[in-house]
């Protein structure tokens, strides 16, 4: 083994260690014995002369030093990995592991569906589907691809919008019975709204219709959140108007638990995006991405 190729050998047992926090994870995930982990890692900080690791019976926490060291070494290994592949899968047939992340409404509602057709396509994939109310850190956690609705602004994360989903205004029959149902946008100013934001007090909803001109307004409310489905679960306990997606609320319409606002109006589609940390892609991620663009364009 050439000493460059030693060096990285090096770096991405540092790499596995430092996001595992153990040698003992680390090191079943490697193949390798916790004891020949423990050794390699310590010999590498000799031959740089820091400590990188602090480590007691209990935890193993990286030093100041090998914060800064992880940082700048995280990407290299996930892009020497996706190199390697790519090197390989241009004349084959996309297999492996993969591992996706999504909200559970769009995973169960929408691209929950399409699986098993990609499983059919490609014989050789196998799936580890985390649905989460959360957004997985793409760079510390196991993921190869997130599904994500509305625009994703991580400047360290790759994005591509692979499909639209219409949005309209609801909120329950008993919020609309005690508080009016309003009859134009400018209305819902007096109205408890339930929007996205991150601990915003209010949001701007645009709206549109044939013949008229189109509006912005400012609204108001008691709850911000970052979750598809919670925002139509409040809708539904009467704490009033949402803006959500019909195809992830197919159910609760049909059911009468959710009623429709404003409905001559429209307001923006919802983008859903594929979001990974490196435009490097493995085949089976480029694969797993066209498809669901595909699947989009033609529904």
């Amino acid at each position: 083994m050439t000493q460059a190729a030693s060096a990285l050998q090096d770096i991405a047992l540092f790499v596995e260690v430092a996001r595992m926090r153990s040698f003992s994870g680390a090191a079943r995930n490697l193949g390798l014995s916790t004891a020949t982990l423990s050794r390699r890692i310590g010999a590498f900080e000799q031959e740089m002369g820091s400590r990188l690791f602090n480590r007691t019976t209990r935890r193993v926490e990286l030093t100041s030093v090998g914060e800064r060291y992880f940082e700048r070494c995280n990407h290299l290994v996930d892009e020497a990995r996706r190199a390697r592949e790519a090197l390989f899968s241009e004349a084959q047939r996309p297999s492996g592991h993969l591992r996706l992340s999504m909200p559970v409404d769009l995973g169960v509602t929408l691209i929950g569906p399409m699986l098993p057709s990609f499983a059919r396509l490609y014989p050789g994939v196998s799936f580890e589907v985390d649905l989460s109310p959360r957004h997985r850190d793409l760079v510390a956690e196991p993921v190869d691809v997130a599904l994500r609705l509305g625009t994703v602004r991580d400047a360290a994360l790759i994005s591509r919008r692979v499909g639209w989903m219409d949005q309209g205004l609801f909120a329950s029959a008993r919020y609309l019975e005690r508080r009016g149902a309003p009859a134009q946008p400018s209305d819902l100013v007096g109205h408890d709204c339930i929007f996205v934001g991150g601990g915003k007090s209010s949001a701007t909803w645009r709206f549109e219709r044939e013949g008229s001109r189109a509006l912005s307004v400012t609204v108001r409310g008691r709850f911000s959140v970052n979750n598809h489905a919670l925002m139509r679960t409040l809708a539904e306990r009467d704490i009033g108007i949402a803006a959500l997606a019909p195809s992830l609320c197919r159910e609760a319409i049909g059911a009468g638990r959710l009623m429709p606002v404003l409905g001559d109006w429209t307001v923006p589609r919802l983008g859903v995006f594929a979001v990974t940390t490196s435009r490097l892609q493995s085949a089976i991620v480029r694969a797993f991405v066209d498809f669901v663009a595909e699947r989009f364009a033609a529904s």
